[in-house]
């Protein structure tokens, strides 16, 4: 990797696994929470939320921000200020400061996951990006499959154990090394406004609706889970884990495919088979059935996304930083609107629950043959 070794390869590819790990962590300690905080369940699964919202909002323009103070100060700063909000988080005596904890987390999430693509773009080679995008989106994958797990064994303890391993991690994360600026990303700050181009924002739409409609969609599974085979919440979890145990299994494989078909039949592939398999969920009473395309779904998400970042981060140069900040945020936008958008529907009719995202994604695939590398 150009200007870096192993380690600070390494450093990029666990700084994927934080952001997913620490805005889901608190999946499995909703009850938890509301015990301590004498506050209803609802309230307390406003926490998810409160992470997700400035994460996805501050994406907007955090790449810009970044390359113009420097992509690695930034990261690091952003790593210490995670570190003390989860901190913050993890002491919190009131509600209110527990969740003035959470949104400052994800906002410091938001200066570390495009920038770290940035950085692990500009030292892969073009040949080489899809494989390196897979790694990055496999541990992030595992970041939001192993959450729920950990913060339910730290809850076995106290919950406030979670968010003290979160901070730890953050901290040793900004002394790890990173690959050095190069000379050109001082050299000239990167217009105000490098991302809003259609080159840009076509792929950031297939984000939108591929993440909302794969990734978004998990809400709907559970539900069906319950509703139409009546199981208890650990068998449902155990069910809901295999889309991110298939994506991390899958992931440096479908980066591998993607490098060497390219980045519009990867997407094309995925929002294809994606629909199939979500029509599928909600069109068969059969749980194996269910199961098998809930966690096939997980390596369409993969094909998705590592065809959309691998689309807007060719060539690594300036103006890569907001160009990938902007299409993170519309995909997590995306998976924001999911349940506004869905649960409704799915309470008209199941079925009918999920052939909407179903269709979304297939009617998303013009777009995705439309993919062209962006202008950074």
């Amino acid at each position: 990797m150009t200007g870096g070794s192993g380690r600070t390869r390494a450093a990029l590819y666990v700084g994927a696994l934080l952001g997913p790990f620490g805005g889901g962590v608190v999946a499995a300690l909703l009850p938890e929470l509301g015990t301590s905080f004498a506050v209803s369940p609802s309230a307390a699964a406003t926490s998810l939320t409160t992470y997700l919202l400035p994460f996805a909002v501050l994406m907007l323009v955090s790449g810009t921000f970044g390359e113009r103070w420097g992509l690695a100060r930034t990261i690091r700063l952003a790593y210490v200020v995670y570190a003390v909000a989860a901190v913050a988080s993890a002491v919190a005596p009131w509600f209110w400061l527990f969740q003035l904890g959470r949104g400052v987390q994800g906002s410091a999430n938001a200066f570390t996951m495009p920038l770290l693509l940035a950085k692990l773009a500009a030292g892969t080679p073009v040949g080489r990006m899809g494989r390196a995008l897979g790694v990055f989106g496999a541990m992030q994958a595992l970041g939001q499959t192993s959450a729920p797990l950990v913060g339910g064994l730290a809850a076995e303890a106290s919950w406030r154990w979670a968010f003290a391993g979160i901070a730890a991690v953050a901290v040793l994360l900004a002394a790890c090394p990173l690959p050095p600026d190069r000379p050109r990303d001082h050299a000239e700050p990167p217009p105000r406004r490098p991302a809003w181009r259609r080159d840009v924002l076509l792929p950031g739409l297939v984000a939108l609706v591929g993440w909302g409609c794969l990734a978004g969609a998990s809400f709907l599974v559970a539900f069906r889970l319950q509703d139409a085979f009546g199981l208890t919440s650990s068998i449902r979890g155990l069910v809901l884990t295999g889309y991110g145990v298939t994506g991390f299994l899958t992931a440096r494989l479908v980066g591998s495919a993607a490098d060497r078909f390219g980045a519009r039949p990867a997407a094309v592939a995925g929002l294809g088979a994606g629909g199939v398999l979500l029509a599928a969920i909600g069109s068969f009473d059969v749980l194996p059935v269910v199961a098998a395309s809930w966690a096939l779904a997980g390596v369409c998400s993969q094909l998705v996304m590592v065809a959309v970042n691998a689309t807007v981060l060719a060539g690594g140069g300036p103006g890569s930083g907001g160009a990938i900040s902007v299409v993170q945020s519309l995909r997590f936008l995306g998976m924001a609107a999911a349940p506004a958008v869905f649960t409704a529907p799915y309470h008209l009719s199941a079925t009918l629950g999920f052939l909407l995202p179903a269709a979304l994604l297939l009617l998303t695939v013009p777009l995705a043959v439309a993919l062209r590398p962006a202008r950074t």
